[in-house]
Order: structure tokens, then C-alpha cells, then sequence
């Protein structure tokens, strides 16, 4: 052997890091060096012409050495941290280095793998915040970002490209590659947010939001990060984050909010919303000195329908009928389902004459529906009672009372009409009183 070849090949048995020849091809490891077997606890037949993904626990399946040995390509040295598994079962965090030559017409992968252990371990006994957050990034299960504030590039991580769905390498290193897939709804507040960090008016960056993923649809991440560089005039150049995704979580809160304020049946806002909501409007319309009108109403003869026809053909009823009057309504009105067949409506700055138009105009719809693909049914018809804050009552309570009253006698006076509740006078208040008797 050549003194050359000596020199390489003791440089190769004694470097301090594992050192793989790879085959960018096929995955392969063509060669490695002793340190390499001893970071992974395996003998040379156990690794030697065996696919590096083996070894790699984060780069899973030939599709992902396809993007990784792209990225290799594309730049000089290719550096980034994943964990080995070795023999035992164990994971060795390691920080790869790999480079791409061409020799005799044949293309070869060199990496250079530096278990970090004892770096990392380091860095968690230290107290340097950067360094604590850098493990603490690195070590996440979904991402971590590093952004140049003063040229807008962003390292994006493969764990963070992987969890939007991208490969190792298509995700563009821009600050825009983030931007622009911001949902509409949060991109302002999101934005907002971050530029207070930056501004100093934050002591961290910390959002919750929604970002759209490779496929076009979003999910909810929950975003955190800090300045962690100032030039010499004091003024950020660099932010470190890191992002995770919450969607599983986000869909669950999302659901049991849901679950506590609607009605599982229809759809509509329930009566435990509807007191909360009752009280907030009627104290707004209190202080802008407008009124609010009340409808209550519920289906003529709704215990007939669940006897003859069954429960499950008067859930499609009321089904059906909260749809309809949605429909009706308008966007600033607040529909309610309050008990069994009984609905709520609320009208914020509606006086009597506009509300009887409406309510008018709700009956005749409901009593105009067609039920024929439901079964043998009969025309189904509402009875509704009316009340206006403050000309028929001045608070939440009696204001219910009165269109439950004149629910009551809608239905007494034949049922499939509207009943407005009396003025809100001392003789009305006095004879409403002998009526409860």
C-alpha cells in the first residue's frame, strides 16, 4: 500500500466519528469504520451492504431517501440531527454530515455520524438559554424553525417539513413559505402577534392557529418561539421556534365546546347557552336603549306525533323545523332549542311591529312545509307568544314570562297563531299576576 493509501486508511480507523460510504441509490452501506460499528453496538456483516435505514429511526421507506439524497445533492454539506438505533434497542442521537462525490463514474454518499450524547447531556446540565432551547427544539416531536430576521430565510426542520408533509427538502427556506400558507382567518392576528415579540412589547412569541399542509387542507399548530440574537445595536436578527402539531387536541376542545353550548339533536344553540346569551343581549340593549324581541314557540300537538308515529320520526320533525326557521331568521338573530319541542327566539334592536312581520312570516312557512317523504304525516303547524324588552317587560325573567304566557294562550285560542304578551303596565302586570294564580 501506498504511503497515500496508508495515511487515508489510518485516517479512516482512527477518526473520533462513525463514517459511512453509502450507495445514493439503492441506500446501501458500501464501507464504515470501527467507530461507526461501535456507536451502534453491530458487527460489519450486520451492517455492511445493508440499507442505512436500518440505522435511521426519524428517515422511514425508500420515498423519504429519495427526498433526503436530493437534499444532499443540492448542497455542499448536508447537516442535521437524527437518532440511530442501536443493537440493544437504544436510540444514539447523532448529528450527520453528509457530502456527495463522484469517483469512476460511480456516485458515493460520505457521512460523517457524531453521537452527540454527551453533548446533549451537557447542554441540559447547562444554563444557557440557547443552548437549553436548541436541545429542547431538536429534540420535538414535530418541528423546529430558525429564521434570519435579516434576510427572511428559515431553516425549517425535516420533523417540521414531515409533519406538514413535505420531504426533507422541498420545503423553500423563506419566511413566505410560512406566510403564505397562514389560514385566512388567523393570518392577521398570528402576524400580529409575532411582530410584538419582535418589537420587544412580548417577552415570547406563543400562537395557536391554523396552517395549511402539502395536501391543501389545515391543521392546527401551536406555534412558540424567541428572539435569541440582537446586532450590535441592539435590534433582533434571529428567532428560534418551534412548532407542534395540536390538531387531534384542537379538534377535541373544538368538539366539547360544541357539545356544551348546542343541542346535539338540531344543531341549535341549548337552553344553558340561551340563559347566558339572554342575560348579555338584554344588558347591551339595556345600554344602547333598544329594544329586543322574544319569540317563544313550540309544535301543535308534538306528543301526538311520538305516539302514533315514534321517537325517531319526531327527532326528523324537530329536525326539520329548527332548519327551516334558520333559514327564516336573520344573521344577528340567536336561535334557541329550550326544551323537547319548545324553541327561543332573539331579536336584538327589533321592535313589536318588525317582530310580528317576522314571526308572522316563520308561522306560515312552518304550516306551508310539505312531510310526505316522512310518512303518513299531518300538517304540522307552531303556535308562537311574543314579548318586546322593555315595552312588555323590563328584565330577562319577566320577559320570558310574558311570551310564555302568550304562548299559552295561542295555544288556547286554537293553536297555529301568534299572541303578543300585554303592554308593560301596572294593570297588566296586576291581572298577569292573577292569571299565574
Amino acid at each position: 500500500m501506498s504511503l497515500p493509501g496508508l495515511m487515508c486508511a489510518t485516517l479512516f480507523k482512527h477518526l473520533p466519528d462513525g463514517v459511512f460510504l453509502i450507495d445514493p441509490e439503492t441506500s446501501c452501506v458500501l464501507d464504515c469504520n470501527e467507530v461507526a460499528l461501535k456507536h451502534v453496538g453491530m458487527e460489519r456483516s450486520e451492517i455492511l451492504n445493508q440499507s442505512v435505514l436500518k440505522l435511521h429511526v426519524e428517515v422511514m421507506g425508500l420515498d423519504q431517501w429519495a427526498s433526503l439524497a436530493q437534499a444532499v445533492r443540492a448542497v455542499e454539506h448536508l447537516v442535521f440531527v437524527v437518532h440511530h438505533r442501536h443493537k440493544s434497542g437504544a436510540e444514539v442521537p447523532v448529528e450527520i454530515k453528509t457530502s456527495h462525490f463522484w469517483q469512476d463514474g460511480r456516485e458515493y454518499f460520505l457521512s460523517i455520524a457524531r453521537n452527540i450524547s454527551t453533548r446533549q447531556a451537557q447542554e441540559r446540565a447547562g444554563h444557557r438559554d440557547e443552548a437549553q432551547l436548541r436541545y429542547a427544539l431538536n429534540e420535538a416531536l414535530d418541528g423546529l424553525w430558525d429564521w434570519n430576521l435579516q434576510t427572511d430565510e428559515v431553516f425549517f426542520s425535516p420533523q417540521l417539513a414531515r409533519m406538514l408533509g413535505y420531504g426533507p427538502s422541498e420545503m423553500t427556506p423563506h419566511r413566505d413559505t410560512w406566510s403564505a400558507n397562514l389560514h385566512p382567518e388567523d393570518a392577521l392576528w398570528v402576524r400580529k402577534v409575532l411582530q410584538e415579540h419582535i418589537d420587544g412589547q412580548r417577552s415570547r412569541y406563543n400562537a395557536e392557529y391554523r396552517l395549511r399542509n402539502r395536501n391543501g387542507h389545515y391543521i392546527w399548530v401551536h406555534d412558540r418561539g424567541r428572539v435569541c440574537e440582537h446586532n450590535d445595536d441592539g435590534q433582533p436578527i434571529r428567532m428560534l421556534g418551534m412548532m407542534r402539531n395540536v390538531t387531534d387536541q384542537k379538534t377535541m376542545e373544538l368538539t366539547l365546546q360544541a357539545m356544551a353550548s348546542h343541542d346535539p339533536l338540531t344543531g341549535l344553540l341549548n337552553r344553558r347557552e340561551g340563559e347566558q346569551v339572554l342575560d348579555r343581549q338584554l344588558e347591551l340593549c339595556r345600554r344602547l336603549a333598544v329594544p329586543m324581541g322574544m319569540c317563544f314557540f313550540d309544535l301543535d300537538h308534538f306528543k301526538r306525533i311520538n305516539d302514533e308515529h315514534g321517537h325517531a320520526l319526531g327527532d326528523k320533525v324537530l329536525q326539520r323545523v329548527a332548519q327551516t326557521i334558520s333559514h327564516e331568521v336573520r344573521s344577528t338573530d340567536a336561535l334557541f332549542r329550550w326544551d323537547s319541542d319548545e324553541f327561543l327566539l332573539l331579536c336584538v334592536d327589533t321592535a313589536e311591529s318588525d317582530l310580528l312581520v317576522l314571526v308572522e312570516k316563520l308561522r306560515a312557512k312552518i304550516a306551508a312545509t310539505h312531510w310526505q317523504d316522512l310518512g303518513q304525516l299531518p300538517g304540522i303547524t307552531c303556535s308562537f307568544g311574543v314579548a318586546v324588552f322593555p315595552d312588555h317587560a323590563d328584565n330577562a325573567d319577566n320577559l320570558f314570562v310574558a311570551a310564555d304566557s302568550a304562548l299559552y294562550r295561542a295555544k288556547a285560542q286554537g293553536r297555529n297563531r301568534v299572541e303578543v304578551a300585554p303592554k308593560n303596565t301596572p294593570a297588566a302586570a296586576a291581572a298577569q299576576t292573577s292569571d299565574n294564580k
